[in-house]
């Protein structure tokens, strides 16, 4: 309590005496600024006459202190006019930034007064305009002048860092002094008067490990070797005062988050000095033995260890590899193994960092070794052949059962199992071999062709007796070796052609061979002609001796009339052993030629045309035919359509057909005016009616007895015949087919058949569901659905 009580009065004493300054200075200089109102003249140096010019305001800075809180206005200065004699004519007039509000002047004295709390931070000065007017009239009697006035500052706030939190990072193990980061802070106090900006810098916790600069704000270490190891994370905090750090000075602090980052100080370490692993002898190469690992604290690249086999038995038959997501070394298999050659390994293993940081070489060296004794457990392998694959070579038609080559496999287990052989069928298809099963030695079953199948491509399975699943499979290449079986032929169906003016040994034609055996049983091939006919009157054989012959002809004159073909047989044969021979049969025709050799025709038919019909003749023939064959077909046309009757019975559905017998007669006793068969069906003489609304599914078949008479009269006999076979037809449903009977006459006991009297009588009968049967029954319901309508309408 009593340091605070100094610290107020302390601050009460300085405001004071500021107070008493301000009003010193302000008094002195508004006492040296009366101004002439005459001019008078100086003598400056060397005697030069100055001339000083009229004013009426001398000016200086006016100053008021900042959060002034007394009970009455500040006075801030005071203004007087040198033609101001005191009788009071005169009036003061202030203007400009705050005049009024936070300025006022007392217009007779010239006192000037702050009537409110200044805040330099706001606001740091106010450029106001002084003018002396005439109290009565307001007439300027002095020109306006401009004058300042400051707000002086005092220490009310304090420093402010940029930031409330700070993060920085510096390396572990750092010298002494090292520089982490700089923290800066700020006062808006006045820098220039004073030292209410004056800041200071001091730590308050992080000591001590970290110090940081009085002036600057730069934080650095304090003790060497800090281990990231053993505490990555410090918290620091800095404070700024001002007042130059004294006593009474306002203060701020922030906080730092140090972090130390890593560097390579630390070796990898095997946490185990052997490491106990196994496989097993059927592990194929690649597979995974096992995993090592050496711990290194340090984390980034600087953790990153690499594994290496550097010595051990097993060098040639595993490898190691790194993982680096998880640290650790991959043992593999590099090479197969074999338990019954070898049952155990050892490897010497070494990590070492990949990165090493020269600063820290001294800490040793950054690498470990360890041990690895892999052992290896018996498998229960499948046989095994002596080679990878097998070539055996067989020659074609070879007789069937012939010994093609032998395969062997063994099994490489300490028991030995006894193998059994067998062929992949899916490779022999066509079963051209069989194996033993108990030796391995494959044999054909058919004769083979080279010429079909050159080489035959098989598979042989070897399992062991007792253990049917351990097998093993092995290529069988067999190549059929070429027998000369083959003779040779035309390369192509030849045809020849030679011209009736053919020169005595003019080449026609050029022929070449073909054999399907190897080249070896193939060519050279020999062309000749067979014995008998060596003496050819017609044509002759040259061998090229290229696989080539040429046929020429040996006499002039051929003629088509007398001879358009020939046969000229042709022997060929191979180099094979034995050779091969076969005689072929070349085609010559006898064709027309030009005078330069080329060929017109080689039809013997062309010399008897002109015996014939000319072509001409040929067409007028073909033409006559065609019109005779058009008349026919005109004429048996219209003898059809003149064959056709007048009504057709069509066999689809007719519908709204109507009837009409107009035929009026005197009555039942006349039978001579009126024929009833004209309302007889013609069908219904063989008892069959068809009917017109469908297609019946079965023919009905009439009943016997019913069959009416062709030249009855009774019409009640023949409308109750139809009405009971309409009655039992079961395929008969209604249709819209109207009958007109229109037979009438005097004294008739049956009276009238029309149906339209009926309309006009009673009837209880309600025929409104009419109305339901939709559009095409819409004409039948407007004729006896509308009874009430015709009765409303009356």
């Amino acid at each position: 309590p009593k340091m605070k009580e100094d610290n107020c009065l302390h601050a009460a004493l300085i405001c004071l005496g500021m107070l008493y300054y301000s009003h010193a200075i302000t008094t002195e200089k508004l006492n040296h600024a009366r101004p002439s109102l005459h001019g008078h003249h100086e003598k400056g140096k060397e005697g030069q006459v100055l001339h000083r010019s009229k004013r009426g305001w001398v000016w200086n800075q006016f100053f008021v202190i900042e959060e002034y809180t007394g009970p009455d206005p500040v006075l801030v200065g005071r203004l007087h006019s040198d033609i101001d004699s005191g009788d009071g004519n005169i009036k003061y007039i202030l203007s400009g930034e705050g005049a009024g509000i936070i300025f006022v002047i007392d217009d007779k004295s010239g006192n000037i007064h702050a009537t409110k709390t200044l805040d330099r931070e706001e606001r740091a000065q106010y450029t106001l305009t002084a003018q002396a007017v005439d109290r009565n009239t307001n007439r300027p009697l002095e020109p306006p002048s401009e004058f300042i006035v400051k707000v002086q500052d005092i220490n009310d706030n304090p420093p402010e860092f940029l930031h409330e939190n700070y993060h920085a990072n510096v390396p572990e193990r750092s010298n002494v002094g090292t520089s982490v980061i700089q923290v800066t802070a700020s006062d808006a106090d006045d820098p220039t008067y004073g030292n209410s900006a004056k800041l200071v810098y001091s730590i308050l916790e992080g000591q001590p490990y970290f110090s940081v600069e009085a002036q600057t704000g730069i934080i650095r270490t304090a003790l060497p070797n800090m281990d990231r190891e053993a505490k990555e994370e410090y918290h620091v905090v800095i404070q700024a005062k001002d007042m130059g750090g004294h006593m009474g000075g306002l203060s701020g602090t922030t906080k730092v988050t140090i972090t130390l980052t890593d560097v390579n100080d630390n070796p990898p370490k095997f946490p185990q000095s052997v490491y106990q692993m196994s496989v097993s002898e059927a592990a194929v190469p690649g597979e995974e033995v096992g995993r090592v690992k050496a711990k290194d604290p340090d984390i980034g690249e600087n953790g990153l260890v690499a594994y290496s086999i550097i010595d051990g038995d097993g060098m040639d038959m595993f490898e190691i590899t790194t993982d680096y997501e998880t640290q650790e070394g991959v043992v593999k298999l590099k090479k197969l193994l074999d338990f019954e050659t070898k049952k155990s390994y050892s490897l010497k293993v070494e990590a070492a960092n990949v990165h090493i940081d020269p600063k820290f070489i001294s800490n040793g060296p950054f690498k470990d070794t360890v041990t690895v004794k892999i052992s290896v457990e018996d498998a229960d392998e499948p046989p095994v052949f002596l080679k990878p694959s097998y070539i055996f070579e067989i020659q074609e038609n070879a007789a069937s059962g012939t010994v093609v080559g032998k395969v062997h496999a063994k099994d490489p287990d300490a028991a030995n199992s006894a193998i059994r052989y067998s062929i992949d069928r899916h490779t022999d298809l066509e079963r051209y071999f069989i194996i033993n099963a108990e030796d391995g030695n494959i044999k054909t079953i058919k004769a083979l062709d080279r010429e079909e199948i050159a080489w035959h491509n098989i598979s042989v399975f070897a399992v062991e007796v007792h253990k049917q699943h351990q097998e093993a499979k092995v290529p069988v290449a067999i190549k059929v070796v070429d027998v000369n079986d083959n003779a040779p032929k035309f390369a192509a169906a030849y045809e020849a052609f030679v011209c009736e003016n053919a020169r005595s040994n003019q080449q026609f034609i050029t022929i070449s061979a073909d054999d399907r055996d190897d080249s070896a049983n193939g060519p050279r091939f020999i062309f000749s002609l067979p014995p008998e006919i060596i003496h050819n009157p017609n044509f002759t054989l040259r061998d090229n001796r290229d696989n080539t012959a040429s046929v020429l002809v040996r006499r002039e004159g051929f003629s088509r009339q007398k001879q358009d073909l020939y046969l000229l047989p042709i022997v060929i044969s191979d180099g094979g052993l034995p050779p091969m021979s076969s005689t072929n049969t070349l085609t010559i025709r006898v064709c027309g030629c030009d005078s330069n050799g080329s060929m017109v025709s080689c039809n013997a038919e062309a010399y008897t045309l002109n015996a014939g019909l000319s072509t001409g003749a040929l067409v007028a023939i073909l033409a006559c035919i065609v019109i005779l064959l058009v008349i026919v077909v005109l004429f048996v046309t219209l003898k059809r359509q003149k064959k056709e009757p007048l009504i057709v019975f069509e066999e689809e559905d007719v519908r709204e057909n109507i009837i009409t017998y107009d035929d009026e007669g005197g009555g039942e006793e006349d039978t001579e005016a009126f024929d009833i068969a004209t309302l007889q069906n013609p069908d219904g003489i063989n008892g069959f009616i068809p009917r017109k609304d469908i297609k019946p599914e079965y023919q009905y078949m009439p009943r016997p007895g019913l069959r009416p008479a062709p030249n009855s009269v009774d019409v009640d006999d023949f409308i109750n015949t139809r009405i009971q076979e309409a009655d039992n037809d079961p395929t008969a449903p209604p249709y819209d087919s109207i009958q007109i009977y229109g037979y009438e006459g005097r004294g008739s006991v049956a009276g009238s058949l029309s149906s339209l009297e009926s309309a006009t009588t009673d009837s209880d009968l309600d025929y409104d569901y009419l109305q339901n049967w939709g559009p095409r029954f819409k004409k039948l319901a407007d004729l006896y659905g509308s009874k009430d309508t015709f009765d409303d309408d009356s």
